[in-house]
């Protein structure tokens, strides 16, 4: 398994867009580097775009019925940010190799919802906020079982 470097402004900045997003999850994506090892470049945030049409779309994923169908319980990245993102990085030399999410009043542990709509290139950092405090923050990603495990997480000091 890989492991993602990160530097602190850059976890701050999941965790600031995490809590001024609360009731509500947040997401974004992360640019970067990836080899043997991924390398987080920036953090994108973007719109929460999750609303009827996105819960409809995602209707037949696993999980997809536990908590309901709102903002406070799912999120979703628009396609046009995505693009706009893959292209701002490409120009820069840097690929998408995460997403982030939030999850108000919950652990940061994916769920059965989560795991059936990742990708295996991506690192998948949650951050759990409770009572609108941002507290852990885990990294995840897919196994050659489609299954989630944790992936290293190394914080890089700026020198």
């Amino acid at each position: 398994m890989a492991v993602l470097k990160i530097y602190p402004h850059h976890l701050q900045a999941i965790r600031t867009h995490a809590e001024s997003s609360y009731p509500n999850e947040c997401c974004g994506l992360l640019l970067g580097l990836a080899g043997d090892e991924k390398i987080v470049a920036e953090v994108i945030p973007t719109q929460n775009s999750w609303d009827a049409q996105a819960a409809q779309a995602f209707a037949a994923i696993a999980g997809s019925d536990k908590l309901g169908s709102s903002k406070r319980d799912r999120y979703a990245i628009a396609p046009l940010d995505m693009l706009k993102a893959q292209r701002e990085g490409r120009d820069r030399s840097f690929d998408i190799i995460g997403i982030y999410h939030s999850h108000p009043d919950h652990p940061a542990v994916p769920s059965e919802f989560d795991q059936a709509c990742a990708w295996s290139v991506y690192s998948y950092i949650i951050v759990s906020v409770q009572q609108g405090k941002a507290g852990d923050l885990c990294n995840w990603s897919l196994d050659d079982a489609h299954q989630f495990q944790p992936e290293e997480m190394i914080t890089v000091e700026i020198t």
